[in-house]
C-alpha cells in the first residue's frame, strides 16, 4: 500500500477551514460504501469475512467519486468560511450539509444522464451520507463507530481487523487507499477532538487520543513498518450494577456486597486482562458513591466519564497530557503531564475519594498513599493474570517508580492500603461452535473477589477469598460465589453500610441458571 498519488496543489482555504479538515489534496481517506441505514441487529452492509461473500454495495459508485465529491465540497466550505469569520463548528457543519445536498444533487443529475438509470432516495442519502462523513466525521472508519457491537477496531496499514461484542473476529476492507492516507486520518481524527497539537509525525511516531465518542485511540507510525492503529470502544457509559446483574457480569449478591464495598469506604482494586471490562465495573461501583461527596479521577485518557453523569456526586476529573514531541533543557518531554504529575494536585482538591482509572506505572504509589491516609472509598484498575499475581504487580510498580522503596516497604504499603481485590475473568468463545451447532459468545464475569487482611508470611500482604469459583457435589460454578472468608469487622462495616450477611452464606449464590458455554471451564 505504497503511496503512488500525485499531489496537487491545494485551494487556498482559510486558516480555520485548513485546521478542521485533513490534507484533502495528500491522498484524502476515501470511504467505502456504507448503508443510508444501519440496523444494530445486523453487521453493517460490507463487512465481511475473508472468506465470506461480499454483499451488494450500497453506493452505486466507487471511492474515487466519493474523494471527488468531497473535494469539491471542501472547497465550496473553504469559501464560506473565509467569507463568514464568526463562522462557529455547528454553522460551519450546517452550512457544509447544504453546500453537499447541492454537490450531490448536481452529481447525480450529471451520474442519472450519461448512466440511464436514476439513483433511488437511498443511493443518494448514502453518497451525501458518505461525502459528510469524510469531511467532518471519521470517514470510512465511521461505520465501524456508529455499530454498538463493535468493541476494538485493529488497523494495520491496509489489514482491518474487528472485534465484535456478539460474534467471532471479521476482516473489514481497508481504511485508506495508501499508508500516507491513513496517517492522514488519523491527524484528521486529533484535530477534530480539539488536540491539533499533538499528530503522527516522525518526531512524534506515536499518538493516544479520546474520541468523541469516548473510544480511545492508539497509533504508532514511522518506527513500525506500517501504521497501525487500535481503537477500543466503550460500548456502555451509563450502566449501574444492576445493568451488571442483567449481563451477567455479576449477581445479585456480588451486587449487594460491592454496592456495601463502596459506601462503606473500602479501598478497591479491580483487576483483569485487557478488555475484560474493569473500567464497565469501576464505573457501575462508582455510581454508588453518595452524591454528596467530592470524588477526583485521574485518567490517561477519559474513560470514565463520571463526570458526565449529572445525577452522580461532584467529580473532579484530571486528565493527563502528551507532550509535543520536543525535549527541554532537562531532557523532560514538553509538554507532557503524566498520573503521577497530576496526582499532587488533585490531592490538594479537598477529595472524600480518588479513583484512578488505569494504574500503569509510577503513580501506584501516591495512588497508595492516598487510600492509605485518606477515608478510604478510593478505587482504581490495574493489569493482571489473576487476583493473586495483583498484589506482586503493585509492588513491582512501586518498586519501578525510581524512589529507592525497599520490597519490604511496598508489600506493606499494599497490605496497608487495599481492603479488596475484585477479579473479572473473560471467556471468548465466539470462534467456538457447540455440538448442537449453537455459536459461542463472549463471557465476562466477577470470579473472585478477594480481601487484604494485613502483613502476612515473610512480610508480604495475606489475603482470603470472600468470594471465588467452587466445584463441589458434581456441580462446577466457575463465577465468584460465597466462601464465607472475611474478617468480622470487615463484615461489620459492610453491614452497616447496607450488606445483609446472609448473602455471605449462600454456597451458590443468586446466579440462577448455569454459564451456558460452549466448551465446559
Amino acid at each position: 500500500m505504497t503511496d503512488t498519488r500525485p499531489e496537487t496543489t491545494a485551494p487556498d482555504y482559510t486558516t480555520l477551514f485548513a485546521q478542521a479538515l485533513d490534507e484533502s489534496t495528500q491522498g484524502a481517506p476515501v470511504l467505502r460504501p456504507v448503508p443510508a441505514q444501519v440496523s444494530p441487529a445486523r453487521l453493517p452492509a460490507g463487512l465481511v469475512h475473508v472468506s465470506d461473500t461480499s454483499a451488494p454495495a450500497t453506493l452505486p459508485v466507487g471511492h474515487e467519486v466519493i474523494a471527488e465529491l468531497r473535494f469539491q465540497a471542501s472547497g465550496k466550505i473553504g469559501e464560506a468560511a473565509g467569507a463568514d469569520a464568526s463562522m462557529t463548528e455547528q454553522d460551519r457543519r450546517q452550512r457544509g450539509q447544504s453546500i453537499i445536498m447541492q454537490v450531490v444533487s448536481e452529481w447525480a443529475t450529471k451520474y442519472a444522464a450519461a448512466s440511464g438509470a436514476d439513483l433511488t432516495p437511498e443511493q443518494e442519502r448514502a453518497v451525501r451520507g458518505a461525502v459528510f462523513d469524510e469531511l467532518f466525521r471519521a470517514g470510512r472508519l465511521q461505520p465501524l463507530l456508529d455499530d454498538p457491537n463493535v468493541e476494538n477496531i485493529l488497523i494495520y496499514g491496509d489489514k482491518v481487523r474487528v472485534d465484535y461484542a456478539d460474534r467471532p473476529t471479521r476482516a473489514w476492507d481497508p481504511i485508506a487507499k495508501t499508508d500516507r492516507d491513513l496517517i492522514n486520518l488519523i491527524n484528521h481524527l486529533a484535530r477534530m477532538q480539539g488536540q491539533g497539537e499533538r499528530a503522527l509525525t516522525p518526531a512524534t511516531p506515536n499518538l493516544n487520543l479520546r474520541m468523541a465518542d469516548g473510544s480511545r485511540l492508539a497509533a504508532s507510525a514511522y518506527v513500525t513498518p506500517r501504521p497501525s492503529i487500535v481503537i477500543r470502544r466503550h460500548r456502555t457509559r451509563g450502566q449501574g450494577l444492576d445493568d451488571l446483574v442483567r449481563w451477567g457480569t455479576i449477581d445479585s449478591s456480588l451486587a449487594q456486597f460491592l454496592r456495601a464495598a463502596v459506601r462503606g469506604r473500602k479501598n478497591i482494586i479491580v483487576v483483569g486482562s485487557q478488555g475484560v471490562g474493569k473500567t464497565s465495573l469501576l464505573r457501575a461501583m462508582a455510581r454508588e458513591i453518595p452524591r454528596n461527596e467530592r470524588v477526583g479521577t485521574l485518567e490517561s485518557e477519559y474513560e470514565l466519564h463520571l463526570h458526565e453523569d449529572p445525577e452522580g456526586p461532584e467529580v473532579i476529573a484530571y486528565e493527563g497530557r502528551e507532550s509535543n514531541g520536543e525535549r527541554g533543557a532537562d531532557g523532560k518531554l514538553q509538554g507532557e503531564l503524566t498520573l503521577s504529575d497530576l496526582f499532587p494536585q488533585l490531592l490538594r482538591m479537598s477529595l472524600r475519594r480518588v479513583i484512578v482509572g488505569e494504574v500503569r506505572s509510577k503513580e501506584v504509589v501516591p495512588m497508595l498513599h492516598a487510600m492509605n491516609e485518606g477515608e478510604g472509598g478510593s478505587m482504581a484498575t490495574l493489569h493482571a493474570r489473576n487476583p493473586q499475581l495483583s498484589i506482586e504487580r503493585m509492588a513491582t510498580l512501586c518498586l519501578e517508580a525510581g524512589i529507592g522503596m525497599t520490597e519490604a516497604l511496598a508489600y506493606r504499603l499494599v497490605a496497608q492500603a487495599v481492603d479488596f481485590i475484585v477479579y473479572v475473568r473473560l471467556v471468548d468463545e465466539t470462534e467456538l461452535v457447540g455440538p448442537d451447532g449453537r455459536p459461542g459468545r463472549k463471557h465476562r464475569f466477577v470470579s473472585h473477589i478477594m480481601e487484604i487482611t494485613g502483613i502476612g508470611e515473610g512480610g508480604r500482604p495475606s489475603y482470603q477469598m470472600v468470594f471465588a469459583p467452587r466445584d463441589q457435589d458434581g456441580r462446577r460454578e466457575p463465577r465468584a460465589v460465597p466462601h464465607g472468608n472475611i474478617s468480622q469487622t470487615c463484615v461489620e462495616d459492610l453491614v452497616r453500610a447496607g450488606l445483609d450477611a446472609s448473602v455471605l452464606r449462600s454456597r451458590w449464590g443468586s446466579w440462577g441458571a448455569p454459564l451456558e458455554t460452549v466448551m465446559p471451564l
